[in-house]
């Protein structure tokens, strides 16, 4: 397994090999009688049953690329898609009960450019924090009804942007403008902010929401990013907290120091775009086609819902996210985005394709 000087060739070799299902997440169906199956991810303690298109819609809505997926404390669950920008009217994100049944909606504030989405407990209340990309260029924190707590633009007293690019917003890329896409919440009651589609820098806000730091940049050497698409704080038994980013475009994780300082870099992955923690697990949803569990050892336990060949062309192939669900396979993935664990080590995957998807694997243990 990749330790954190092992090389991506190195890993990919072993992988490949073959002569392990559970890396690969070959999907066994249990059949239970002639008119019930189940579709199981995994082997050992590691075993998930998938359930595709667990959440539903009202027929007035539509999902319009699913992006990022969170949990409350009560197992309620928010799901953001990019949305139209010409739709304005029409919610970006979606609430679900711990049953896949429709909630609430709201967030049109968010059509055409709605990313990142994390549920935050802050004392005795929990906060939405979202990030719109595009021509949006925004973050925010909400109430879990969707009202708006405050709303923040590119933090130019960094230094790293465009003139105009928090006042006059528009739909422009570049190393000097401002797209955020997701978030990680400091101990401290501040939290980590990464432009990862601008100008590939991790920010550093206060837990009055003032900006402190940054750390990154452009680059393919330890410290610097391609595309730091997703972060989270690593917290598990036994490891120093730090902060880990999905550095999506170098298809690396990388870990930092709360403070910034690089400690680690692990390669092997294809397109990591987010993370999650559970315990001891570390939650990897991969824009190739698969989920991947790491211990706490950073060892790889599974490739949850790979399509190998799928997997091997990703570099080079089209993406698959206008495809007709039609062409999907059941145990499969096709470009996870995002996913997170509930309280009971459940796993919930929101894929980015433009017909939506938010997928449930509850852990069998």
């Amino acid at each position: 397994m990749p330790a954190s000087n092992q090389t991506r060739r190195d890993f990919l070799k072993t992988t490949a090999a073959g002569t392990t299902a559970a890396l690969f997440g070959a999907p066994a169906i249990h059949a239970d009688s002639k008119t019930d199956s189940r579709i199981v991810l995994g082997t050992g303690d590691y075993q998930y049953e998938v359930t595709h298109d667990w959440a539903r819609l009202p027929s007035k809505f539509t999902w319009q690329t699913t992006h990022n997926v969170a949990i409350d404390r009560d197992g309620f669950v928010y799901v953001i898609h990019e949305g139209r920008a010409d739709q304005k009217d029409h919610p970006s994100i979606f609430v679900f009960d711990p049953k896949g049944k429709f909630v609430r909606a709201f967030g049109n504030q968010f059509q055409g450019g709605g990313h990142g989405l994390e549920v935050r407990q802050e004392g005795d209340e929990q906060f939405l924090y979202v990030t719109g990309y595009q021509h949006l260029k925004t973050f925010a924190k909400l109430d879990l009804k969707g009202e708006t707590v405050w709303q923040k633009y590119a933090p130019m007293v960094s230094g790293f942007y465009a003139s105009g690019e928090a006042t006059r917003p528009e739909k422009v890329w570049g190393r000097d403008r401002f797209l955020p896409t997701n978030f990680a919440f400091h101990p401290d009651g501040g939290f980590f902010l990464a432009d990862g589609y601008g100008a590939y820098q991790i920010h550093r806000f206060s837990k009055d929401d003032k900006w402190l730091s940054a750390f990154g940049g452009q680059g393919k050497e330890d410290g610097k990013f391609n595309l730091p698409h997703g972060l989270w704080i690593d917290d598990r038994p036994g490891r120093e907290t730090s902060v880990v980013v999905a550095d999506r475009a170098n298809a690396r994780l990388q870990w930092f120091t709360l403070d910034g300082k690089h400690l680690e870099t692990m390669t092997g992955f294809i397109l990591p775009a987010n993370l999650d923690t559970y315990k001891d697990l570390l939650l990897v949803p991969d824009l190739a086609s698969r989920i991947t569990l790491l211990d706490g050892k950073n060892q790889v336990i599974a490739h949850l819902g790979q399509d190998p060949d799928w997997a091997k062309a990703m570099k080079s192939a089209k993406p698959r996210m206008r495809e007709t669900p039609e062409k999907w396979q059941a145990g499969r993935f096709v470009h996870p985005h995002d996913a997170c664990f509930d309280q009971d080590g459940n796993i919930f995957v929101a894929e980015w394709v433009a017909t939506g998807r938010i997928s449930k694997l509850k852990h069998l243990g």
